[in-house]
């Protein structure tokens, strides 16, 4: 495979019409992980109550993610994985957040409640990230238009997650965690857009992946019991999508991140819960799609639209 040319890949990553596209397909693949995981789980025979299992599990997937990175830039790409021991320090922290913290609670506290709140709470990462960048970016402040289309946004995560089932009751280990996770994953953005002027994405994607999926491994085995894990020849096939839609939509956004606003690319993060409504509706039995989430569908689009209204692209420095 021939990838474009330097000057080729910055276009794609700075045209306005790439980079929706570019957003919108991360959000896609992002979203296929939720029905993923839901068969990942009952092919590897992982107990729904077995932390240790699940952690182990997302270690694996993301170290595999982290290995196919390196593969892509050394292969792919020509660029070399190797970083100053400065930067280190900082690859090691975005890996903690970004692999290590934010999954650790997303599991756990994904154990700890209803999928509907998790769902919607999950999301919160996208507003934490526009709401951060307004007081770490000068050039990209919160006004009333991105209100406006975080309001449209959100309500329409809350509506396409609306049943019979949503209740209020509020659990430290269960919808704690979850906005736990998604405040961990906001510090872990903005950290990755500063990283990202100095590291290539594809480096800084690799290094995260690895540094914090080993430690989500060792933290795992201790408590991993015999035959936890069962591996099929689906399970395999699972697993190694898993690894792929992690290494490239991880991948693929930090690039677009490097040259874009990060409250306004976060923004796109709406459409990861309502794609992977979609997917679960289509790929797993007994789920079916309803007006609301037609709804709900409209209001995402509609905040995305809001949001990125009149948006100027910033020059920054060729990708290296």
């Amino acid at each position: 495979m021939i990838l474009p040319k330097k000057e080729h890949l910055r276009h794609y990553l700075t045209n306005k019409y790439w980079v929706v596209i570019i957003a919108l397909f991360c959000a896609v693949l992002w979203g296929s992980a939720f029905p993923v995981l839901k068969v990942s789980y009952l092919e590897l025979k992982i107990a729904p109550d077995d932390r240790s299992a699940i952690i182990v599990f997302a270690g694996i997937r993301f170290f595999l993610a982290g290995i196919l990175i390196f593969l892509i830039t050394m292969l792919g790409l020509g660029q070399t994985p190797k970083v100053r021991k400065t930067i280190l320090p900082q690859l090691f922290l975005l890996g903690l957040l970004q692999i290590s913290l934010q999954y650790f609670f997303f599991y756990n506290g994904l154990a700890h409640t209803t999928g509907m709140k998790a769902a919607i709470l999950s999301s919160l990462s996208t507003f934490f990230v526009v709401v951060l960048a307004h007081f770490v970016y000068k050039d990209d402040r919160l006004d009333i238009r991105k209100v406006a289309g975080l309001a449209a946004g959100f309500l329409g995560i809350i509506l396409i997650n609306s049943g019979q089932n949503f209740t209020f009751v509020f659990s430290w280990q269960g919808e704690g965690f979850m906005i736990l996770s998604g405040g961990v994953s906001a510090l872990g953005t903005i950290l990755a857009k500063r990283i990202s002027q100095e590291v290539h994405p594809f480096v800084l994607t690799g290094w995260q992946m690895i540094l914090g999926s080993s430690l989500l491994i060792v933290v795992g085995l201790p408590g991993l019991q015999p035959q936890a894990i069962v591996f099929s020849n689906k399970a395999i096939l699972l697993l190694g999508y898993s690894a792929f839609l992690s290494a490239a939509a991880f991948s693929l956004w930090y690039a677009i991140l490097k040259y874009n606003k990060a409250g306004e690319i976060s923004v796109y993060k709406f459409m990861t819960p309502v794609s992977g409504t979609i997917l679960s509706a289509l790929l797993i039995p007994g789920e079916h799609l309803a007006v609301n989430m037609f709804l709900a569908l409209a209001l995402v689009a509609l905040g995305i639209i809001i949001v990125n209204y009149q948006r100027k692209v910033p020059e920054e420095n060729l990708l290296r």
